[in-house]
């Protein structure tokens, strides 16, 4: 069975038109990676768990911060490597400056028997929607699609 992940596409709306809070994975393989390597706080769920709640709590672990608010339900995306992604619209705001990821450990550098711990997330931003879909993964720009259509920006 194919991966599913869940997620919360966090968005508002400012002067300059709609701005999507958008995250960068942690870790050495995305170090130097920019365009196409930015996605929303997402996460794998469990087939019992609901998908809500598992967004929720993703967006909790990889920011720190608690989410609020009504959710609105997107189309899901495939993924290039054939994983899943549900996603929630919620409108909110949060301070990229203050977030705070969970970590992960791996054996790095490669087969040298050390463990190093990095931040699931090593960075969080805002950004307009035209930034936005260089900088998310190809295939969850349809989201941030999707969200203008509906908020009508």
């Amino acid at each position: 069975m194919a991966k599913q992940s869940a997620g919360i596409l966090l968005y508002r709306k400012t002067t300059a038109g709609l701005q999507v809070f958008l995250v960068h994975p942690g870790g050495p393989f995305f170090k130097n990676k920019d365009e196409g390597a930015w996605s929303i706080p997402k996460g794998e769920y469990e087939p019992d768990e609901d998908p809500l709640d598992a967004a929720k709590r993703e967006f909790e672990e990889e920011t720190g911060k608690a989410l609020s608010g009504n959710a609105i339900a997107l189309n899901p995306v495939k993924q290039k490597g054939g994983k899943t992604v549900l996603a929630w619209a919620v409108a909110g705001d949060i301070d990229p400056s203050t977030i705070k990821s969970n970590t992960f450990e791996i054996e790095w550098p490669p087969r040298s028997g050390k463990k190093q711990t990095f931040a699931e997330i090593d960075r969080g931003d805002w950004f307009d929607v035209e930034i936005a879909k260089a900088k998310i993964n190809a295939a969850q720009a349809a989201l941030i699609d999707e969200l203008s259509e509906l908020t009508g920006l």
